[in-house]
């Protein structure tokens, strides 16, 4: 029997297509979901009949684990309970998104345990999970709904071409699968990257969407300093901070981000592209540090996420930003270490601006004796 197709763009309600992937996942059956990469054949995880039918769809041994795809990097935390620093920061940045994390997943405290056997043989069989949190909302939203993860792989017969469009999987697999969701061709066109993770290194094993060059940003670490403006006191503790930094690692600062640390600047209040005020422009000189090219930016969600520290020049900054982003909490601390404020020295004289930049570098000091660079 040929599967039921919906075409996702001229569905009339969306919400009536989730409940109906979800109701044909939980009978055991397949489903073809579309990704941002390519299309992929999807089973409940707590079905293991569903999960045989995914091996003898693709005509494949089950000696290739299939992909656990999860809502996000708080479920990543339930299936792998130790993620560790640069697995949780590469999930920190790249999910939702065409990344595959391949982790251990801790035995006894992982929900992995809580599967049926063959489905733990079929997705861990040699202590790693592949997790993925797929940037589509059909995927995502069934995710949602479904009591448990989705057991997911590419929708192609094995040793074919990936199926970038809904067409392209009914055609390999129609007769095995129940229900095609149709969303056009996919935004990629290529499989996610895959990459082996955990807390002092990663491996990219096979290059997507995501070239490896890109993976080595986006596994650093990276520090973010917050003020309202970004014009003056947090670009100036931009500048210094990265010669405090580039001091520890015996490097030259312009080499610090090859070393894996990444410093940045916003502004609570900034508008994009603004100029470094000039008297921190001057003082900055007289320290042999250049801001003449900085340029301001807001404070966004994605930087807020991204970043490992968040150092703000004030209490009230710090506030402000664990007020919107509660879950950053742990992460931002004011740059003092007991706490106090660096005063605004915006519309002082020069002599206001050489102690506010002493002050930031004292207080820099002090967090970089206590921060491990990794």
């Amino acid at each position: 029997m040929p599967p039921v197709v919906i075409n996702l763009r001229k569905a009339d309600d969306s919400r009536d297509v989730v409940h109906r992937a979800v109701q044909t996942l939980a009978e055991g059956k397949l489903v073809v979901f579309p990704t941002e990469t390519v299309y992929g054949l999807a089973a409940s995880a707590r079905r293991p009949d569903a999960v045989r039918r995914i091996f003898e769809a693709k005509g494949r041994g089950q000696q290739a684990p299939l992909a656990l795809a999860i809502r996000s990097v708080e479920d990543a935390l339930d299936y792998a309970p130790r993620l560790g620093l640069k697995a949780e920061r590469l999930a920190r940045r790249c999910w939702p998104g065409p990344v595959t994390l391949v982790v251990k997943h801790g035995d006894d405290e992982s929900l992995v345990r809580q599967l049926p056997p063959e489905v733990q043989a079929a997705i861990a069989p040699n202590g790693e999970v592949g997790l993925r949190v797929p940037a589509h909302s059909a995927v995502l939203d069934v995710l949602h709904m479904l009591a448990g993860p989705i057991a997911l792989t590419s929708a192609n017969l094995s040793g074919q071409p990936d199926s970038v469009t809904a067409e392209a999987a009914v055609e390999q697999l129609g007769q095995h699968v129940a229900l095609v969701l149709d969303d056009g061709p996919c935004r990629y066109g290529q499989p996610s990257t895959v990459v082996r993770a955990d807390e002092d290194s990663f491996q990219c094993l096979r290059e997507g969407v995501v070239s490896a060059a890109a993976l080595e940003r986006l596994a650093s670490m990276l520090i973010l300093i917050v003020c309202t403006g970004n014009t003056c006191r947090s670009p100036m503790a931009e500048a210094i901070l990265r010669r405090l930094v580039a001091e520890r690692l015996g490097c030259p600062p312009d080499e610090v981000e090859k070393r894996g640390v990444i410093i940045a600047s916003a502004g609570i209040s900034a508008a994009a592209g603004g100029v470094a005020a000039p008297e921190a422009v001057d003082v900055m000189r007289a320290r042999g540090l250049d801001l003449s090219r900085h340029q301001s930016q807001p404070l966004t969600e994605k930087l807020v996420r991204h970043a490992d520290v968040i150092l703000a020049l004030t209490g009230s900054h710090r506030q402000a930003i664990i007020r919107r982003w509660p879950d950053a909490a742990g992460r931002t601390a004011a740059i003092r270490m007991d706490g106090g404020d660096i005063e605004d020295p915006i519309g002082g004289p020069a002599e206001v601006y050489q102690q506010c930049a002493a002050q930031i570098e004292e207080a820099l000091r002090q967090r970089v004796e206590h921060m491990e660079f990794k």
